[in-house]
């Protein structure tokens, strides 16, 4: 049975930094890179080019925009550390095939996602850290879509950090241990 170590925290809050940190730490060169960010626009590639760049080259990457549980599972990693960067954009890529942001097909689809997750954790002897974005600490968002987003991450989060052993919320490029 693994670990579950989630990285909570804002945009450019350091999230993703200090989650590959950890891994190098807690897992050296023994780490899976669980990607799932789409290169959709010029800016979105330059961002995702610059991940890899920033990343050791021993750490193999495993780019899955859905079904990361699944696509973990299927890979069999036998290393120390798996690392999923991320869940806000997991939860944006399963929502973004639905037509109505507020159909219940879109809850049961994140938590399928979840679930195989925690399955990850479960079945594999490895720990998983997993980024997300903190999303509910602003504005109620003006539009359907980006209330069903905030709602559907918002319940996301909350089922990963219960189940999760450690909990770590950034804030300015500092770590704060909730968990």
């Amino acid at each position: 049975m693994g670990k579950l170590t989630l990285i909570l925290g804002g945009a450019r809050s350091g999230k993703s930094t200090y989650a590959e940190q950890i891994a190098a730490e807690r897992g050296g060169d023994s780490v899976l890179y669980v990607a799932t960010a789409q290169a959709f626009d010029d800016e979105m590639a330059a961002k995702i080019a610059k991940h890899r760049a920033d990343r050791p080259a021993a750490w193999p990457t495993l780019e899955t925009p859905q079904g990361a549980g699944a696509a973990i599972l299927e890979y069999k990693w036998t290393g120390e550390v798996i690392l999923l960067d991320c869940l806000t954009v997991l939860t944006s890529n399963v929502l973004l095939h639905f037509e109505d942001p507020f159909d219940v097909a879109v809850a049961s689809a994140i938590t399928s996602e979840i679930d195989t997750l925690l399955d990850c954790v479960d079945k594999l002897d490895a720990e998983i850290l997993i980024v997300s974005n903190e999303v509910g600490l602003g504005l109620v968002p003006p539009t359907k879509l980006g209330r069903a987003y905030r709602d559907l991450l918002g319940r996301a989060n909350q089922r990963l950090a219960t189940a999760a052993d450690e909990v770590i919320l950034m804030v300015a490029g500092i770590p704060m241990q909730v968990k």
